[in-house]
C-alpha cells in the first residue's frame, strides 16, 4: 500500500535523478530545491503528466525523503536508492509523508496561523481515537474531540477569553491568541482532507476512517511514545554525548533499550547528527557508544554514516557499520577495513580502554589484535599514527604482567614520543 501511494513520487524523482543528475540546477532555481518551469513542463512531457503533477509529485518525494535538500542543492534519498530492495525504506518514507501532512496540502489563508498550529497540535489525539475506534467515525464526533483539545491546549497556555476593555494576561499581551471562538469546522475539513491525501484516512460522506496503513502508523507512533516513556536509565532528556556516557556502564541489552528510548523522542535526522558529533569527539568510548547506538538506528543514518567514511577518527567504526548494513556478520564485518584501518580502530579501542576500563581488560585487549605477534604489533601501531598511541602503550606496559613485553612496549612508546 505504501509502495503503491508513493509511486508516483518515485517515478518522478527517478526521472530527475536519470535525466538531471545530482545537484543539477534543473531542480533547485529558487534555492529551495523545488522544480523550474522548464523543469517540470520537460518532465511532463517524458512521463505524461501535467506540470501540476510533476510538481505535486516532487513535493511529495521531498516529503517522503526520496529527495534530499542539501543546501540549495537536491540529489537522491536513500530511500530511492533502497526502494526495490527494502520493504523499511519503503514504510520509513510514508511514515516521513504521514508526519509531514500537514505540509502536504496548503493550509486555508483566511484562517489564523495560531488557529491552523493548534489544530495540527491537536490531530494526533484524532487520530489515536480513529485507530482505537477501528471503523467510520461520523465527523461530527471528530469535530466534538477537536474543540475538546484545542480548548485544554489553551487551557495549558493559561489562555483565558476577554470583552473588549477588560484587562489581559501578561501572557496574552505577549502573545497573541486566537479568538476563543475561531471556526474549527473548516479547518478539521482541511486536516482530514490533507490526511486523505497522503493515504492516512479515507474521507467522505460525512465520516473518517484509518486506512490499514493510516492505522499501523498511527500505531507506531503509540508504540514510539510508550518507549520513550520507559527510558531505563533515566537519560531520555540528556544530550547524545551525555547518553552515551550514562550507557557505558550499562549491558549490551540494557545500553539497547536506553538508545532506543532516545531515539524514539527524536526526529531522526537531529538523533543521528547529534550521535555523530559526539563520535567525533576526543573520547574513544562515546565514539564506539556512538556507532552501537547508530545500529539501533539502521538504515535511516547510512546517508550520513557514508558521509564520515573519509574522515581518519571515524573510519573503521563506520566501514563496520556499512559491512553489517549490508548484511556481513559481525564477527566477518573487520574484513572491510584494511590492516592500517584495523590497527588504527585497535589502538582507538585501546584509549577507550585505558580511560574507563581496568588493566587486566587492556592486557586481554592484546589478544584482539590482527597482528599475530606483539613485535609486529608493535611496529604497526607505531606506524599508523593514531594521537593517543603513547598514551596507550604506557598504559599497557603499567598493567602487563611480563616485565619483558612491558619493557618492549615501553620502549616504543618512548620512540613515538621522540619521533624514532
Amino acid at each position: 500500500m505504501a509502495r503503491t501511494g508513493l509511486a508516483g513520487a518515485v517515478r518522478v524523482a527517478r526521472w530527475a535523478d536519470a535525466v538531471l543528475g545530482p545537484g543539477s540546477a534543473g531542480a533547485t532555481a529558487d534555492g529551495k530545491a523545488t522544480l523550474s518551469d522548464p523543469t517540470a513542463e520537460r518532465a511532463g512531457a517524458d512521463l505524461g503528466l501535467s506540470a501540476a503533477q510533476i510538481r505535486a509529485e516532487w513535493d511529495t518525494a521531498r516529503l517522503a525523503g526520496l529527495v534530499e535538500v542539501h543546501g540549495d542543492s537536491a540529489r537522491p534519498g536513500w530511500r530511492l536508492r533502497a526502494w526495490d530492495r527494502d520493504d523499511s525504506a519503503v514504510l520509513r518514507g510514508w511514515v516521513a509523508l504521514f508526519d509531514a501532512w500537514s505540509l502536504a496540502s496548503p493550509e486555508p489563508e483566511e484562517h489564523e496561523a495560531a488557529a491552523v498550529a493548534e489544530v495540527v497540535s491537536a490531530m494526533p489525539q484524532v487520530l489515536s481515537f480513529l485507530q482505537l475506534s477501528a471503523g467510520p467515525v461520523p465527523v461530527v464526533q471528530l469535530l466534538d474531540l477537536l474543540q475538546q483539545r484545542v480548548t485544554e491546549l489553551r487551557t495549558e497556555r493559561c489562555e483565558v477569553s476577554y470583552e473588549p476593555g477588560t484587562e489581559r494576561s501578561a501572557a496574552a499581551r505577549v502573545d497573541p491568541a486566537p479568538a476563543v471562538d475561531t471556526p474549527l469546522e473548516p479547518l478539521l475539513d482541511w486536516a482530514l482532507r490533507a490526511l486523505a491525501a497522503v493515504g492516512a484516512l479515507t474521507y467522505g460522506d460525512g465520516q473518517a476512517t484509518l486506512t490499514p496503513l493510516g492505522s499501523w502508523a498511527v500505531w507506531v507512533k503509540l508504540e514510539q511514545i510508550c518507549v520513550a516513556a520507559q527510558s531505563p536509565a533515566g537519560n531520555i532528556e540528556q544530550s547524545a554525548e551525555d547518553m552515551l556516557r550514562g550507557c557505558a556502564q550499562l549491558r549490551p541489552n540494557a545500553a539497547r533499550a536506553e538508545y532506543r528510548a532516545w531515539l524514539a523522542a527524536r526526529p531522526v535526522g537531529s538523533a543521528v547528527t547529534q550521535l555523530i558529533d559526539a563520535a567525533r569527539g576526543e573520547d574513544a568510548l562515546l565514539r564506539g557508544l556512538a556507532f552501537e547506538a547508530l545500529r539501533v538506528v539502521g538504515g535511516p543514518a547510512e546517508p550520513d554514516v557514508h558521509a564520515v567514511v573519509d574522515e581518519p577518527a571515524l573510519r573503521p567504526y563506520a566501514l563496520l557499520w556499512l559491512a553489517e548494513h549490508d548484511g556481513a556478520d559481525p564477527e566477518d564485518a573487520h574484513e572491510a577495513l584494511t590492516r592500517e584501518e584495523a590497527t588504527w580502530l585497535w589502538v582507538d579501542t585501546a584509549a577507550a580502554v585505558a580511560d574507563h576500563g581496568e588493566a587486566p581488560m587492556l592486557v586481554r585487549h592484546l589478544e584482539s589484535a590482527v597482528q599475530p605477534t606483539v613485535p609486529q604489533l608493535l611496529d604497526e601501531v607505531r606506524a599508523v599514527g593514531h594521537p593517543r598511541t603513547v598514551q596507550v602503550l604506557v598504559a599497557l606496559a603499567a598493567a602487563h604482567p611480563d616485565p619483558a613485553l612491558a619493557k618492549a612496549v615501553r620502549r616504543a612508546a618512548f620512540q613515538v614520543h621522540t619521533g624514532g
